[in-house]
């Protein structure tokens, strides 16, 4: 049986969430071995005795391959932990989703994404904003990603799409319940040039206490956040607060004091929310265009293995230069250029004299 079956499974337990499936994957070793394990080993990874019953009537009662095949037939994509493919941006995140269902497809320059977010009851300004800030940031190659919300996330996203850009949308149901059902031909377009993207099993109606977990999934695969327009209940403050506790940056768009929908807005701002004012506060802040260069250099320069071997060698920690040619057993001149080369690709950093690190 395919191991995606048994991470398909997981997700359908109430209870068991990115804890405690790591606490039983420590404990077992595999997904299949978590999903087989004893009651000793449950009760080990420190499983309650609602979440132990759960899922002890799932092993009785859901049959793995037909969940499996369903996703097949449906044709979504199972992205799990231990997937490579599994977002970079998210997995740096506290306890990110054990499983992604996508519809479409994430590649790797969506890591250079940021996420627009705004209120559903956007004004002529937040709407004419949102389709600026969106088409010039995929004009420089930024994916945008939001939630296929009305509003603001309509407006992100469709502007994204007319510029010829990428976009993810992140949704609080399946993937295969699209809503809000006035966007299913946005979604069929997102599917074409981006994807959706759900860590809800297939089926999942889309109730309102979904929402704001599916917020720190769109901060966690941005490098940073836009709060477009926002009142001050507005659920786009969630998305900032969950971007904020993950380490990406939070900018606002500031707007009228005297305008309801500006003045969650103008609040992030006074708390040190980053004042956005164009596409340059945002690409300069977030260091975007040397991250392009980084990745042409990684398109245009095939990998070396030997690059891997260094790697190897480093870590968070800085490292001089002369102790990387004595671990790997290089000749200076061939580890300097290595270096040098992976330094341009992004993959690691110079810090200080001659001292280097691994790029996060």
């Amino acid at each position: 049986m395919d191991s995606k079956a048994y991470w398909i499974a997981f997700n359908k337990v109430s209870g068991i969430g990115p804890t405690r499936l790591a606490a039983l994957l420590a404990i077992c070793g595999s997904i299949e071995a978590a999903w087989k394990a004893s009651i000793q080993q449950l009760q080990a990874a420190n499983l309650d005795k609602r979440s132990l019953q759960n899922l002890l009537l799932a092993r009785r009662e859901l049959d793995l391959e037909q969940e499996f095949q369903r996703t097949v037939k449906a044709n979504v994509q199972v992205l799990t932990w231990d997937d490579p493919d599994y977002p970079s941006n998210l997995r740096e995140i506290d306890a990110p989703p054990p499983v992604l269902f996508v519809r479409g497809e994430i590649i790797e320059r969506d890591a250079l994404a940021v996420a627009l977010v705004g209120t559903r009851r956007a004004s002529s300004y937040g709407r004419e904003v949102g389709y600026v800030l969106a088409s010039e940031l995929v004009r420089n190659d930024v994916t945008i990603v939001s939630g296929l919300a009305l509003g603001v996330d309509t407006i992100v996203h469709q502007s994204a799409l007319d510029a010829g850009g990428r976009t993810i949308a992140v949704l609080g149901s399946g993937v295969d319940q699209i809503y809000p059902l006035q966007n299913r031909a946005l979604a069929q377009a997102i599917m074409a040039n981006g994807a959706l993207v759900s860590e809800y099993p297939l089926g999942t109606r889309p109730e309102a206490n979904n929402f704001p977990p599916r917020n720190r999934i769109i901060s966690g695969l941005s490098r940073g956040i836009v709060i477009i327009e926002a009142g001050q209940r507005s659920g786009a403050l969630i998305t900032a607060n969950f971007a904020a506790e993950q380490g990406r940056d939070v900018f606002a768009v500031p707007g009228s004091i005297l305008h309801p929908g500006s003045l969650g807005c103008n609040e992030l701002i006074r708390q040190g929310a980053i004042p956005c004012l164009n596409v340059n506060d945002i690409l300069d802040h977030l260091n975007f265009a040397r991250l392009n260069e980084q990745q042409m250099a990684r398109e245009i320069v095939p990998p070396d293995p030997l690059e891997t071997q260094l790697l190897y060698y480093l870590s968070s920690e800085p490292r001089h230069i002369d102790e990387i040619v004595r671990q790997v057993v290089m000749s200076s001149p061939q580890v300097s250029s290595l270096l040098a080369m992976m330094e341009l690709k992004g993959l690691v950093r110079q810090v200080g004299s001659m001292s280097y690190v691994k790029s996060r």
